[in-house]
């Protein structure tokens, strides 16, 4: 379990990023409470993974923070993000993290209020270089349900390929979903977007 002081001092390890329209902050214990207000809605949780748990408990967010990214975040073992506007720095509109895996490395999601608008393309595309040119991984895969269209997009952005199809326990169900893979080479061969 990480406290408070720890949560702060993970800050120094994981920087924050930066993109022309967005802040990216390393998670911490007090963006629970946003972050609670924000992602328990069906529309935002039914595609994701079924370790979700559903319905959302009233301490959800702050058991995620503090019992599971916090930790992961403290061993190395995954990267987590605020998605804040730069001109509203204050409201966490969502989050986006990245895991060592096999088949997992990026996940993210946004606030209803600001879905449609392009944020999670930008944060995907911040973080991806995150991973390959400060982390220094050599391929990202990102599973995603087939009927995810806004994040099937993303990975289209990103030139990314589908190498594999796997059925996956989702909160809304079993369904269908793809493994998206980019490579290092691929990711740093590909054209860049405008940044600011």
């Amino acid at each position: 379990m990480i406290g408070r002081n720890e949560s702060r001092l993970l800050l120094t390890v994981i920087r924050q990023l930066e993109t022309k329209r967005l802040w990216l902050r390393p998670l911490t214990l007090e963006d629970a409470v946003q972050i609670q207000e924000r992602f328990p809605h069906w529309e935002i949780v039914r595609l994701l993974s079924a370790v979700v748990p559903w319905p959302y408990p009233p301490d959800g967010a702050l058991t995620f923070c503090r019992d599971i990214a916090l930790p992961q975040m403290a061993r190395g073992e995954a990267w987590f993000w605020t998605i804040r506007l730069k001109d509203d720095p204050d409201q966490v509109i969502g989050v986006i993290n990245l895991t060592k895996g096999q088949n997992k490395n990026r996940g993210f999601w946004i606030g209803l209020d600001w879905q449609g608008r392009g944020f999670a393309t930008e944060a995907a595309e911040a973080v991806t270089d995150f991973w390959f040119d400060e982390l220094k991984f050599e391929v990202l895969r990102v599973p995603k349900a087939i009927a995810n269209l806004p994040s099937r997009r993303i990975s289209e952005k990103q030139h990314m390929r589908i190498v594999g199809i796997e059925d996956h326990d989702l909160v809304s169900g079993r369904a269908p979903a793809e493994i998206w893979e980019i490579t290092a080479d691929e990711w740093h061969a590909k054209p860049k977007p405008a940044r600011s």
